[in-house]
């Protein structure tokens, strides 16, 4: 099957969610030092046009907000997306629910605990992608593997049969497709529901090694989660393990491939690939800005923002600041080592990044072991980064030494 054949076009569907911006830095870079906490007459809140927007380009004003999420609350996520993702999906929880939910699944996603699935699942599921190519000398890495890549791996953490896979690379699509299609997103949620109902009902029966039966038996204190909440987790590890991780992936192999000398250093020390992933991930988020609503009348970095404001930290800005990372537009993987703001912070820092770390480190060994001479192919093609929002390549047309499976 054709991965993409449920979008009519996968480079019209990035337009859309992404747009074709190869370059929003430059601009970031100089708001962040006229307006490092910018007030906007355009309101995000539904029905109400008084309330501001508020955009923060600073790391340490980012990390004060997300440290706070008493007053900058995460409800704004069920306001977007609550009706494809579920009234009860963690993203759009403050506390004490958030924890609650938190502390039931996170056992899941735990370096011990994911360990067990680097060979079992992680690298299994990239061998199959990369039987599939390798015989070609030359694909289009986006489509062919770093897509697949982390839905198939999803799938299997959660349980499904293999035969189910392509099924549910649809339902992602369609999922990751929300804001372009709401109703195609909203049954894709419903389908999704209905196929996951009986595997949990048979799971709560007979518990399993997976992550749906880690859900239907974890327990706190003597309280389970409820269905509803089950499904609504299910549906957030789509966009939040699938769309993340293959946009990350994308952006680590394009800044290797563009960068000969730092690949070549990868190739001759594979101890330099985490620091390369954390490089990549502070040079080119995925995801670029994510916002909060304020619930009480407060001050960021000396700017008054009124309750029911909503607040974006400008996570892609804070990653290239100068004062806390030299040369920061440049991709560097052996610079000195200090914390981005990609993976979050605070109480909702990413449950799944030791996931995508794992699946990142394990891709780039797979990719290095099984395609000789990999570099890409420039021929007539102009592959690169792009997006206002989500930052990733549409494609990533690459050669490499063809060999027999």
């Amino acid at each position: 099957m054709q991965l993409f054949d449920d979008l009519e076009d996968f480079g019209s569907f990035d337009d859309v969610v992404s747009g074709d911006v190869r370059d929003p830095y430059t601009e970031l870079a100089r708001i962040r030092r006229e307006e490092p906490v910018q007030r906007i007459e355009l309101s995000m809140m539904p029905g109400d046009d008084t309330k501001p927007l508020f955009i923060a380009y600073r790391h340490e004003d980012i990390a004060q907000m997300l440290r706070d999420n008493e007053t900058f609350s995460s409800a704004i996520v069920l306001q977007a997306f609550g009706d494809v993702l579920g009234k009860q999906v963690m993203l759009g929880l403050d506390e004490p629910d958030h924890g609650r939910h938190r502390a039931l699944v996170s056992k899941a996603f735990t370096q011990k605990a994911l360990a067990k699935w680097e060979d079992e699942l992680v690298g299994t599921v990239g061998n199959s992608l990369i039987d599939k190519i390798v015989a070609k000398g030359s694909a289009d890495l986006v489509r062919e593997f770093t897509f697949p890549f982390p839905t198939q791996i999803i799938a299997g953490l959660i349980g499904l049969p293999r035969d189910d896979f392509p099924q549910f690379q649809k339902w992602s699509i369609s999922l990751l497709s929300f804001t372009v299609n709401p109703e195609r997103g909203k049954a894709a949620s419903i389908a999704l529901e209905e196929y996951f109902a009986p595997i949990l009902a048979e799971r709560r029966e007979n518990p399993q090694d997976d992550l749906i039966s880690r859900l239907a038996t974890a327990e706190i204190d003597g309280e389970r989660l409820a269905d509803s909440e089950i499904f609504s987790f299910l549906r957030l590890l789509l966009p939040a393990g699938v769309e993340t991780t293959y946009r990350s992936l994308g952006n680590l192999i394009f800044g290797l491939l563009t960068h000969p000398d730092q690949f070549e250093a990868i190739r001759a020390d594979r101890s330099l690939i985490p620091q390369a992933i954390e490089e990549a991930v502070r040079w080119e988020a995925p995801l670029l800005t994510i916002t909060r609503v304020a619930t009480r009348d407060t001050e960021l970095g000396g700017v008054a923002i009124p309750a029911g404001s909503s607040v974006m930290p400008m996570l892609g800005a804070a990653n290239r600041q100068e004062d806390r990372y030299e040369d920061p537009d440049s991709f560097n993987i052996f610079r000195p080592a200090r914390a981005n703001i990609s993976w979050g912070y605070g109480a909702h820092v990413c449950l799944g990044m030791h996931l995508a770390r794992l699946e990142m480190r394990v891709a780039m060994n797979l990719l290095l072991d099984r395609l000789p001479n990999l570099r890409l192919d420039l021929e007539g093609k102009d592959p690169h980064i792009r997006g206002q929002v989500f930052r990733s390549p549409t494609a990533l047309p690459v050669l490499f030494d063809a060999t027999p499976r």
